[in-house]
């Protein structure tokens, strides 16, 4: 029998996860790691591109050894990555300098870039790539060529980590559309680099790799990839792509206008457009899709499922006792008790993440604002069960945007990841919403979106979009609960009126933002508000 490898490269972990042609989970390697900053640079997270290498490697071999089998069994590999994070080699292919996705360490080159063209270029390299400035390569590239001159000139490709995982197994260089997208640099229509936005920039245009479609062959694993890793040697290695496209491809989401929320440390509100465009506003990012033509519109929800933690960690020491005693999750226990809390928590609005504004970027102070001092009404259970309904909320509004400017109407909504986890939380995204929410049974979407890719380069699967929803099984499927669609209604409108309050206060300097874009000044932001 045949299996299939994904390497799956997240911000704080690296897996190695095995499927059969079924699409069956059959093994996992994990091992977690942690990006390097660099004293006296601010915001900066680099990939320790040696160690990160080696923990790859040992996955790999964990997960072969937990599902017994040998080198020969595996058909194909494919890799995936967060996206954002880069990795530049020299003229001899050789790694020399990567960061992680969560570098911020260009605020001032984001600055110098959005002023260029009577600030202009930044609108310029959106409305080609679906990107702004903030999160995007060339920031990055700029800061190296500004303080790391020897690195910036020895640079001779660009790539991925998703790449760079592909290119320690086959030796080959190369970018998949889907991740590259989000460096800023590719063009939403040819699916292929824009040079002219680097030489717009001042920046080399020398150093692109070339562009090859997410399930095709890359190369072989190579004799030394093979001994480091103990996959067999001549095994097809295959261009994967980014992490949130790829878990599309996982859950079946493959057709224009299907929608999915993905609820993790971060929630990603995707939606696949029916014709490449991009937002007026410039508050949504678009992203080429897996899907070869398609591209998507991906809002994002900020540190939702932190925040659930950091509840649990700082409030919730009792509860993880009790959960541990009963041998279940605390997670499960809270929600269990935030059940008994009436839609609409008493009133309490939680000011975390704010809807998506890709352009103008910013949060305002974390807080919770309406409480009470009713021990019966304002508990912890209250507002676990509000933090829940605000994170639906905001996927609503971000929902919206996207609504607004593309013309796509949703239907029902695929809900997966961490969140998904919870009855109670698909159920409040059911009734905020208005949408049937249904969740699949893969725990690994990505991984298994990865595996689908390798799959289809190794010829034993015919195509990306089918097999996709060929694969996918579900798991539960949630209705709206027509009582509560006013009250949630009413709520999101009073949530985003007071949220518009509290920005005031960060611009006023009375607080602090949970968190602002690299490159937006307090000035900027004030003008936005």
């Amino acid at each position: 029998m045949s299996y299939l490898l994904a390497l799956d490269a997240g911000t704080g972990s690296i897996r190695a996860v095995i499927f059969d042609l079924s699409g069956r989970q059959v093994a996992v390697g994990q091992a977690e790691w942690k990006h390097l900053s660099v004293a006296d640079v601010p915001g900066s997270m680099e990939f320790d591109l040696d160690t990160n290498w080696q923990l790859a490697c040992r996955c790999v071999h964990q997960a072969l050894q937990q599902a017994s089998l040998n080198a020969s069994d595996i058909a194909s590999i494919a890799c995936c990555s967060m996206r954002e994070g880069i990795v530049l080699y020299d003229r001899n292919g050789e790694p020399i300098w990567a960061c992680a996705n969560v570098d911020a360490r260009a605020s001032q080159e984001v600055a110098e870039l959005k002023a260029l063209h009577d600030n202009q270029f930044e609108s310029e390299v959106y409305h080609v790539s679906g990107q702004t400035l903030a999160l995007s390569a060339m920031p990055r590239l700029l800061w190296l060529a500004h303080h790391r001159p020897d690195i910036y000139r020895r640079a001779a490709t660009v790539t991925m980590i998703s790449d760079w995982l592909a290119a320690k197994l086959s030796g080959e260089l190369a970018v998949d559309p889907s991740n590259a997208g989000t460096t800023g640099m590719l063009d939403l229509n040819t699916r292929d680099w824009r040079p002219a936005l680097l030489d717009m920039a001042g920046l080399r245009a020398d150093m692109l790799s070339p562009v090859k479609e997410t399930g095709t062959v890359l190369g072989r694993v190579t004799v030394q990839a093979a001994a480091q890793s103990g996959l067999r040697e001549g095994t097809p290695v295959v261009m994967g792509g980014g992490d949130v496209q790829l878990g599309c491809l996982g859950l079946g989401v493959v057709r224009a206008g299907q929608t999915a929320i993905l609820g993790g440390t971060f929630w990603q509100q995707v939606v696949n457009l029916p014709a490449i465009r991009t937002d007026p506003e410039m508050n949504i990012r678009i992203n080429p899709h897996v899907i070869h033509g398609m591209v998507q519109a991906e809002s994002i929800s900020f540190f939702t499922g932190l925040t659930m933690r950091w509840f649990r960690d700082a409030f919730c020491a009792e509860e993880k006792l009790i959960a541990e005693r009963l041998g279940t999750d605390t997670y499960a226990l809270l929600e269990e008790m935030a059940s008994r809390v009436p839609a609409g928590s008493h009133g309490v609005m939680p000011i975390f993440s704010d809807a998506m504004h890709f352009k103008e970027w910013y949060h305002a102070a974390p807080s919770f604002i309406n409480l009470s001092i009713d021990p019966e009404k304002c508990n912890k259970a209250t507002l676990f069960r509000a933090l829940e309904e605000n994170a639906a909320i905001v996927s609503a509004c971000n929902l919206a945007q996207i609504s607004g400017f593309s013309g796509v109407k949703f239907d029902s909504l695929v809900f997966a990841g961490g969140g998904a986890k919870g009855a109670l939380w698909s159920q409040i995204l059911s009734d905020v919403t208005g949408l049937p929410v249904r969740v699949p049974q893969v725990k690994e979407a990505t991984a298994l979106g990865c595996a689908i890719a390798a799959g289809v380069g190794a010829g034993l699967y015919d195509d990306l979009a089918a097999t996709g929803e060929r694969l996918v099984q579900w798991s539960r499927e949630f209705t709206p609960n027509p009582a509560h669609r006013d009250l949630y209604d009413q709520m999101m409108r009073k949530w985003q009126a007071v949220y518009a309050d509290q920005l005031g206060l960060v611009d006023s300097g009375l607080t602090t933002s949970l968190w602002r874009a690299p490159g937006l000044a307090p000035k900027q932001a004030a003008a936005r508000a």
